[in-house]
């Protein structure tokens, strides 16, 4: 008989309760119970978004951007012809799909034209949160003879923040070529950067009327040291090192010119 009771009192107790939780949750002037519309008051409503109109517009997931970047515009001194240098690359287009634009090239400051410029156009895709793959089409116009490429590039940040860019060509001759650029930003300040740069090229055939040779063609390291007045626009210094390898070195060395130079150069990285 106790065991009955005491069910029925708890039985009791419980229903008492789910009467009072279900009594507040319709009594929406209950402490922390909001009303419908205060939380999308009445009014006009956005025919975009179906939200008020009052409210502000949501972010646009696929607006359009742009970027470009002047990575290296220098001045060298060396030993013999000081000459100049260029890099640039730029982008227009939203998260995923962007239309990539790149030059570079250089030359003597005196004594005729670029000894090289090439020019590039690719369609890029992210495929990861800090990596694009890009297809497009370069062209050189020096030296030698002007000629196209079809270009396929990895570009990105890997770990530990460097900074990497691997490309693959194939020329309109069939003639294929790798160059591999990396480069580090280590900050001793939040103005003073040094960057150590590398750039490694490689070569699948001999291409005698480019003076180029088979394999490992050349490679270029480079340490600068700049100081960012603003964060778009930053003077440096540094030095450049250029060596040849293999069947270019020897190419070169036939036509009277130098496989290897040291460079001590001024220039000025900017951005927008």
């Amino acid at each position: 008989m106790l065991k009955h009771t005491t069910f029925l009192s708890l039985a009791a107790v419980w229903l008492a309760a789910t009467s009072v939780f279900t009594a507040a949750q319709a009594d929406s002037s209950l402490p922390g119970k909001a009303k419908l519309d205060t939380v999308i008051p009445k009014g006009p409503v956005n025919p975009t978004t179906g939200a008020p109109a009052q409210w502000s517009a949501p972010v646009d997931d696929n607006a359009i951007h742009h970027f470009f970047l002047l990575d290296r515009a220098e001045y060298g001194m060396q030993n013999g012809t000081d000459n100049y240098l260029w890099e640039g690359t730029g982008w227009i287009g939203g998260d995923f799909n962007k239309l990539w634009l790149k030059t570079e090239g250089s030359g003597p400051i005196h004594g005729g034209p670029p000894e090289s410029a090439q020019f590039q156009a690719k369609y890029g895709r992210s495929i990861s949160p800090f990596f694009s793959a890009q297809v497009g089409l370069r062209y050189d116009t020096n030296p030698g003879p002007s000629r196209g490429f079809a270009v396929f590039d990895l570009q990105g940040l890997a770990p530990y923040w460097f900074e990497v860019e691997n490309q693959l060509y194939v020329s309109q001759d069939g003639d294929v070529s790798f160059d591999g650029e990396y480069q580090y930003e280590w900050l001793l300040t939040q103005r003073l950067i040094l960057a150590p740069r590398v750039e490694v090229k490689l070569a699948a055939q001999n291409e005698r009327r480019y003076g180029i040779g088979s394999g490992l063609t050349s490679t270029q390291m480079g340490l600068r040291l700049r100081y960012a007045i603003r964060r778009e626009f930053a003077p440096y210094i540094g030095v450049r090192w250029d060596q040849k390898y293999g069947n270019t070195r020897d190419m070169a060395r036939a036509a009277g010119k130098s496989s290897s130079s040291t460079a001590f150069v001024i220039g000025l990285r900017a951005w927008y």
